[in-house]
């Protein structure tokens, strides 16, 4: 990062970015790509372009697009979320994608964009496979309305579907991911699709103040994640494994470790008794650090994290069994 070269992405003549968004359209399968500081600004920018003031886009009902971001999506596009509760998971069918898509009589709702989140992050980190991917993508084509897709972990899920990125990307109109999380770099997202998305992409990135200079800095880690992030992606889908069936064994009932796919583990502690609360302080006390998410206790396996750290996890969650159980 010290020694990247750099010029101004502003202008688009930073060698060290463009050599990043080049990589990224590759892996993806797409034509183009940009890079953005974070994946919430390459989704609203994807948005920005996609959906009509007034008009809707469909998503799951836990999708991050539409809890974290839903404010961003109203305030800086006027848009709003037609939302639609996933069977399991935080997986849709095609049936739910086309009843969604079904038009309005009255004219007076109308999605303009379908949008996926692959791995779905309130779904515990689930992978929707590419065949399931496909056939939701033929729905929302017969539609004629682009299909979106979240891709903040999607190499997590490329990884233990055993696929390509790739072969996720071309069944979506345009996708980003996180070149932090799992790939392991300290800031930026990619946001992907063909080169007249991409070209109107950059002109949005600058009207939402996204317009950065030496950016090369920063895109020369992205570059180091994306040729080895994928590497070791493994490992950490195997220490969430050993974490959720640890935690299961100290509290029974609080979680199902079969449904750990990836790098993320939830805990519903509420649901044998335990408040959220106060288990995440007592976590905290004993030097484990965790978030509130939909109710549950989230932890995730990333680079950061290694074996020993997950055993000292392993070990709060046992004391607290016996301290409260």
């Amino acid at each position: 990062m010290a020694s990247a070269e750099v010029g101004d992405d502003w202008y688009g003549d930073d060698p060290t970015v463009n050599r990043l968004q080049d990589r990224a359209a590759e892996i993806t399968g797409h034509e183009a790509a940009i890079y953005v500081a974070s994946g919430t600004m390459a989704t609203q920018i994807a948005l920005h372009i996609l959906v009509r003031s007034g008009h809707l886009a469909v998503c799951e009902a836990d999708a991050h697009v539409c809890e974290t971001e839903i404010s961003a999506s109203a305030v800086l596009s006027g848009i709003a979320y037609k939302r639609i509760p996933a069977r399991q998971l935080g997986i849709l069918t095609p049936e739910q994608v086309e009843e969604a898509l079904r038009p309005d009589p009255f004219d007076v709702e109308i999605a303009d964009l379908v949008c996926l989140e692959n791995t779905h992050l309130v779904g515990g980190g689930a992978v929707m496979t590419v065949e399931e991917m496909r056939d939701v993508a033929g729905i929302v084509r017969s539609a004629r309305v682009p299909l979106y897709l979240d891709g903040a972990r999607i190499f997590n899920a490329a990884v233990a579907a055993g696929v390509t990125v790739a072969d996720y990307g071309q069944h979506v109109d345009a996708m980003m991911f996180c070149l932090s999380k799992g790939l392991g770099a300290p800031i930026g997202s990619m946001l992907c699709g063909d080169a007249e998305f991409i070209r109107e992409a950059r002109r949005v990135k600058i009207i939402f103040g996204g317009g950065w200079r030496q950016a090369g800095i920063m895109a020369a880690a992205g570059l180091i994640a994306l040729a080895e992030g994928p590497k070791r992606l493994h490992e950490d889908h195997a220490r969430a494994s050993v974490l959720a069936a640890a935690v299961a064994e100290a509290l029974p009932g609080a979680l199902d470790p079969s449904a750990v796919g990836t790098n993320i583990v939830f805990v519903d502690v509420e649901s044998i008794g335990l408040p959220l609360v106060q288990t995440i302080d007592l976590l905290a006390d004993k030097g484990v650090k965790v978030v509130p998410v939909a109710g549950r206790i989230r932890m995730v396996t990333h680079v950061g994290i290694d074996d020993e750290d997950v055993g000292r996890a392993i070990a709060a969650w046992r004391e607290i069994s016996a301290e409260v159980m």
